[in-house]
């Protein structure tokens, strides 16, 4: 059920209309992925910048646990 939960949540968040504009994903030095409109996204000051959060993933980043 777990994978099931994260397979849509993927989905959702590799949706275009989740991104805010031409802001970019952000991976951060511990290497999580944050879209624009995740909870640190603002918080997060020191990061790789990504075109798309498929970017961020193959690049060894992971997606936030919560």
């Amino acid at each position: 059920m777990k994978s099931i939960l994260n397979f849509v949540f993927m989905g959702m968040l590799v949706s275009t209309s989740v991104f805010g504009g031409d802001l970019p994903v952000k991976k951060s030095n511990s290497g999580i992925c944050h879209i624009p409109n995740s909870h640190y996204y603002k918080q997060t000051k020191h990061f790789e910048s990504f075109k798309t959060l498929d970017e961020c993933l193959k690049s060894g980043g992971r997606l936030p646990k919560r």
